[in-house]
């Protein structure tokens, strides 16, 4: 029987490969895991965390202008030190890549500094060192990317706004994705004059649409300059900063100009088909329902593979793999009812199907949904208002659609999506007591159905 160095190799140090190779050590497997860069992959160093907290950052702007109705009266107004965030935001992004060293250190993981590259199925090589493994699993994650267009070269992607120098008073966003609505509001938020190109008539593809609709008129009346079915032709550098020519004709000027337009599988440079692994037409490694590649011994997890580019469902992922080499088999994972949230202000939460999507696959559905003015906003003269939207499968009363745009969305959204999952009913709902006076409740009061 042939021998080999480690029993799982590890390519990229995310969310999902940590906890790939931690899990995997902790079932007593000998586990090397190579990266390149620090530990956490995007969604430490320059995703989930770090956007949340300038989130977080961008929203005590709109609490200093809300605390006026409440009686609160402050000389001057508050003045962002941008250079104090991002170093607080560096500072606590070092200690989870040290966290995520502990853990693998914890697992006895073997880490490898360096670019991964395959020589065979089971052979990897990082930098002049060659190791065999019984398993390889790929977990590189995704990139952004941008389109080909003249001056392309002017512009940034997502990874870069943070340690933006100095800070963008006029900035453009391009793209109408999740990553690219967070960032027109953060930096809305934060006080920079932000305009927001969609190509599409709509913002968030893949959420509802009553949702989208909603977010949409919040943004704009937030501050947000948003235009529907605008895009770059070329972009050139001006005197005091960038110039976007757009394709209808329109010019819009920025400092800083960053294209949120997708992200890509991350296998460029991996020497995937020295181990014959089949991809699809965008890099991405492709996989079984067991994230087993072409390649018996090579598996491939989160965005370099997924369906559904969420970091926890990479970290579930992971587990399904860990279960199925040195566990008992047993774990498998069911995508219907993930719950999932957008940062923008306000949040957006959502968890099972759209309306359209229901009404395909359940056929007749019953929608109930509200907007209205929050109790905070009674007094903080703020304008800003909340929707929330349930789907009803009528058949069987089961709720299959749960969708919210307001404070704290997120938080709201996980807790109902336990229930989702459970198999809750509308007469569950509403035989729930609702906590009051909060937003959640209107989720388990709502008790007219829209009509037609």
């Amino acid at each position: 029987m042939r021998t080999f160095d480690f029993d799982l190799f590890v390519i990229g140090g995310g969310s999902g490969g940590v906890r790939a190779a931690r899990m995997a050590g902790q079932h007593g497997a000998r586990v090397a895991l190579a990266e390149c860069a620090e530990l956490g992959g995007t969604c430490v160093n320059v995703g989930c965390i770090p956007k949340k907290l300038y989130s977080y950052a961008a929203g005590y702007a709109q609490a200093f202008e809300e605390a006026a109705g409440f009686g609160w009266k402050a000389a001057g107004k508050p003045k962002l030190d941008w250079p104090l965030l991002k170093a607080n935001r560096a500072r606590e992004i070092r200690r989870l890549n040290g966290v995520y060293a502990s853990l693998l250190d914890a697992g006895s993981v073997t880490l490898l500094q360096g670019w991964a590259q395959f020589v065979d199925a089971h052979t990897v090589r990082v930098g002049d060192s060659s190791y065999t493994a019984r398993n390889v699993l790929i977990a590189t994650g995704g990139m952004p990317f941008v389109p080909e267009l003249p001056g392309r070269e002017h512009v940034v992607v997502s990874d870069a706004m943070f340690d933006l120098d100095p800070f963008p008073r006029r900035l453009l966003v391009v793209g109408g994705g999740y990553i690219a609505c967070e960032f027109a509001s953060i930096f809305n938020g934060l006080d920079s004059k932000v305009t927001h190109l969609c190509r599409n008539a709509h913002l968030l593809n893949g959420f509802d649409e009553d949702l989208r609709v909603f977010l949409a008129r919040e943004m704009i009346g937030a501050g947000v300059d948003l235009r529907f079915n605008s895009e770059i032709a070329t972009i050139r550098k001006i005197e005091g900063g960038l110039c976007a020519n757009l394709a209808r004709g329109q010019r819009v000027e920025a400092d800083v100009i960053l294209f949120a337009t997708g992200r890509a599988p991350n296998t460029q440079g991996l020497n995937l088909e020295a181990a014959g692994i089949a991809t699809h037409d965008n890099g991405a490694v492709i996989v079984d329902a067991d994230y087993r590649s072409s390649i018996a011994s090579v598996y491939a997890v989160g965005d370099v593979s997924t369906r559904q580019q969420l970091t926890p469902v990479a970290l579930a992922e992971a587990m399904v793999v860990v279960d199925a080499l040195f566990g008992k088999g047993k774990r498998h994972l069911d995508y219907e009812f993930t719950p999932t949230a957008v940062f923008t202000h306000p949040h957006v939460g959502s968890c099972g199907y759209t309306e359209a999507a229901a009404r395909m696959k359940f056929g007749q559905v019953t929608i109930y949904s509200n907007e209205f003015k929050p109790l905070r906003h009674t007094l903080s003269q703020s304008s800003e208002r909340t929707f929330m939207k349930l789907v009803v499968d009528r058949a069987s009363d089961r709720v299959v659609g749960l969708h919210m745009v307001g404070p704290e969305a997120g938080e709201i959204v996980q807790g109902f999506a336990v229930a989702m999952r459970a198999g809750a009913t509308k007469a569950m709902f509403d035989r729930t007591i609702g906590v009051h006076p909060t937003i959640a409740e209107e989720f388990v009061t709502m008790r007219e159905p829209n009509m037609g």
